[in-house]
């Protein structure tokens, strides 16, 4: 399962999401991971329990290169239900809707065979969103 959390810049999506991680961790049979590109900060929002991993040490640049750090989070440790992904854009660097699409069938494929939740913030205009954002939501 994916789900998106859009709007624009200041419309609450790090609040919104937050607040699910912490309902997760006290609910998942599994870890919880957070990734972001400046942890620190939610770092005081958010339980202890939740694997925070922040993604400016790695300089991740595109859709691929992000994937494949998602699979080398995940072959680390098969006990994970849940990943929240809070500013895709800010990971990927841009708003490039080029490799969206692509990106989410195949995290989509991801969370089916590993049994992961996904939840991802994405500063995009709600209205203005692809379909395929829009049917996360």
């Amino acid at each position: 399962m994916i789900k998106a959390l859009t709007g624009g810049k200041g419309a609450g999506k790090t609040k919104a999401l937050i607040a699910q991680v912490n309902e997760a961790v006290e609910t998942a049979k599994g870890n919880v991971i957070f990734i972001s590109n400046n942890t620190s900060s939610a770092m005081y929002d958010i339980k202890r329990a939740v694997r925070m991993i922040d993604t400016t040490d790695f300089d991740i640049v595109d859709y691929s290169e992000f994937e494949g750090f998602i699979c080398g989070i995940i072959s680390g440790n098969y006990d994970i239900t849940n990943i929240f992904v809070d500013g895709l854009f800010k990971i990927v660097r841009g708003d490039d809707l080029d490799g969206l699409e692509r990106f989410l069938k195949r995290l989509e494929n991801i969370s089916k065979k590993f049994g992961i939740a996904f939840v991802l913030s994405m500063s995009i205009d709600e209205k203005s969103a692809p379909d395929y954002v829009k049917a996360l939501t």
